[in-house]
Order: C-alpha cells, then sequence, then structure tokens
C-alpha cells in the first residue's frame, strides 16, 4: 500500500475537468471520438464518454487499443498491418475524426507513441488528443498530454498505480517506492 494520491472523489473531478476541456478545445462534440488504451484507459474513456453524453447529449464512439503488436520495447514476428489491426477494438471509422487517445498513466511516452502507430494504421484522423489522468514526468519521446488529470512529479524508482472500479474494486491513484 502506498500513498493515495487521488481518491474516487479526486479522480472523478479530474475525469470531469479533462471532459469539460475536451468540449471547450474541441468548441463541441462534433467529429469526436475516444479511444482507450488496454487496459485502464479503456475504462477512463468510457467515463469521459458518459460524461460527454450527459453534458452534450450525445453518444460518443469508444474504442479499445491494444498496442502490444505496436511496442518498440518487445520483440515482434513480423506481422501484417492488417493482423495488428484486427487485434484492436475500435469498431468505427477514424477517418477525418478528431481522436481523443485515453491512457491512465503517461510516463516515458512510448506507450503513446504505439498508440499513435496504431491510430494511424486504421486510417487518417483530422487531430489526435492525448488525455491522461496522470502525467508523472520522466519522457524517453517528445510526447505531451492535450489534458490532465494531475501531474504527479515523481522519481523512476516510484511507481504510480491507477486502480479503477471496473476491476480493481476501487478508484484510485497510489504513489509506491
Amino acid at each position: 500500500m502506498g500513498k493515495i494520491i487521488l481518491d474516487k472523489m479526486a479522480m472523478q473531478r479530474a475525469l470531469t475537468r479533462i471532459t469539460y476541456e475536451i468540449v471547450e478545445r474541441n468548441k463541441g462534440v462534433d467529429d469526436l471520438v475516444l479511444i482507450g488504451i488496454k487496459t485502464r484507459g479503456i475504462f477512463l474513456a468510457t467515463r469521459i464518454a458518459n460524461r460527454l453524453q450527459q453534458l452534450e447529449n450525445v453518444t460518443i464512439p469508444v474504442g479499445e487499443l491494444d498496442i502490444t503488436n505496436y511496442r518498440d520495447d518487445i520483440e515482434h514476428d513480423s506481422m501484417s498491418t492488417d493482423v495488428r489491426i484486427a487485434n484492436n477494438g475500435v469498431d468505427f471509422s477514424v477517418e477525418n475524426k478528431r481522436v481523443i487517445l485515453v491512457d491512465d498513466v503517461l510516463y516515458t511516452g512510448r506507450t503513446v507513441r504505439a498508440a499513435l502507430s496504431a491510430v494511424m494504421d486504421l486510417g487518417r484522423p483530422k487531430s489526435i488528443n492525448l488525455a491522461v489522468l496522470v502525467d508523472r514526468g520522466h519522457r524517453e519521446l517528445p510526447i505531451r498530454a492535450d489534458f490532465v488529470g494531475k501531474n504527479i512529479p515523481s522519481s523512476q524508482k516510484e511507481k504510480i498505480r491507477v486502480s479503477v472500479e471496473e476491476i480493481d474494486d476501487r478508484d484510485a491513484v497510489e504513489l509506491t517506492k
């Protein structure tokens, strides 16, 4: 057990703030789609979509992205783009859409780089923005989030653990040594 940085209410407030920022920056929700990066990003994307539904009375498509086959730090057999795309749960077109990638923690940027490659294999969106619950720093790539729930400066020896009710039976963000 580590130090609780965000409890359930703080997580809810952070996601609500991200939702409002998405609406403001995009001047509405036209052509907007959300894609959650497995695993916890999917649940956060769904929560944002539900909040957008309440605010704008529009159903926003939510997809699931498994970036495992796009990682540059894992050895892969060479596989075709079709095989990589088949592993993703995005059942809508991203062509000319404003894509919001959603993840729980932004750290080195390698997951986001892989997610960008995966989205580009799906089509050519109008734009891609990144929403993260936690930005902990320590980038290895020139990537930054457009929407951040909380910046948590941490050492590389520390770990950030995001728990979501849907799979962890509680909502929390913890910092552990």
